[in-house]
């Protein structure tokens, strides 16, 4: 049972929402594999997605996660929408509300912005990336990979390798993380890896093989040149050579670890495709994994609606 209406960030989830998530998954992955299974749980339910950012994988996930159960799925399509006549983000929001819509699943370029909107909605909101502050969604995905694959987080070691100053997703990951008993480290560049986020019980080091070391999930994220102002780094090339991770580097975590990866992959930049292609990559369950949550999550703040 989740406490609240919306699901907004990692941060607001007890362990116990957490894991709920997570154990739920599990039977929703089968009714992926299984369509036999699926039911229209969601039926006379709506749900519509506000991504004033571009995705692929976490738009269409939520579609499908909403399409499986049996939910009226819709796009508000921000570029054509009253966005681009002025309209203000609670306006379109309350708008909407009107409407009937049960779920809204935001994505947007400002930190908070969900928030905001919860605010002043009856529907449930679900943030799908805010800034460079959370993606609670991708977070609980990962989880429920590391889970799948390693049993149990207790400590549980796991690298956290990129562009960790631009990353909702490492952030909700350590906030995550460190819940459930795991251990982070966060590595890269120096303009890249701040030691601030020490604060949130994550170790921060610029040296990747001591950050390699021990590892059992290795995670790499993506340079974000959409949201770099310029000079953290030469150029993708040199920081490739340094950062970018092949078989050699990752032979220095544990035997069985396995690497995963958000997605999109600018490949040859921070994964080598030797290593993206290998036997010890699951970045496609990842995307499978991912639908399985949000199934999970939509059904749980369903269940909470229902009170």
């Amino acid at each position: 049972m989740l406490k609240s209406k919306d699901l907004l960030g990692i941060r607001d989830l007890e362990v116990s929402e957490i894991m709920s998530i997570l154990e739920l998954a599990k039977e929703m992955k089968a009714k992926i594999i299984n369509a036999s299974l699926r039911e229209d749980t969601l039926k006379g339910r709506s749900m519509i997605t506000l991504f004033y950012e571009n995705s692929t994988r976490t738009k269409v996930s939520f579609n499908m996660a909403g399409l499986y159960q049996g939910a009226m799925v819709t796009d508000l399509g921000v570029a054509t929408s009253s966005v681009q006549k002025g309209e203000t983000l609670v306006d379109t929001g309350v708008t909407l509300d009107q409407m009937g819509i049960d779920f809204m699943v935001m994505r947007h370029s400002l930190s908070g912005a969900p928030h905001l909107l919860a605010k002043n909605v009856k529907a449930s909101v679900i943030n799908a990336g805010d800034g460079a502050n959370e993606h609670p969604t991708q977070a609980l995905l990962d989880f429920y990979t590391m889970l799948d694959k390693k049993g149990s987080f207790k400590d549980l070691n796991v690298t956290i390798i990129g562009d960790i100053a631009h990353s909702r997703v490492a952030r909700s990951n350590v906030f995550g993380l460190k819940k459930l008993g795991a251990n982070v480290t966060l590595a890269g560049c120096g303009t890249l890896a701040s030691g601030t986020m020490e604060a949130l019980g994550a170790t921060v080091t610029h040296d990747l093989k001591a950050a390699l070391k021990d590892a059992d999930v290795v995670m790499g994220l993506r340079i974000q040149m959409e949201r770099q102002k310029g000079g953290l780094f030469p150029n993708l090339r040199e920081y490739s050579q340094i950062y970018g991770l092949d078989e050699e580097m990752f032979s220095l975590a544990r035997p069985d670890a396995i690497l995963m990866h958000p997605a999109p992959v600018n490949r040859g930049v921070e994964l080598m495709p030797e290593l993206l292609d290998s036997n010890v990559s699951v970045i496609d369950e990842q995307v499978m994994n991912g639908v399985a949550v949000r199934m999970a999550i939509l059904a749980l703040l369903n269940e909470r609606r229902g009170k």
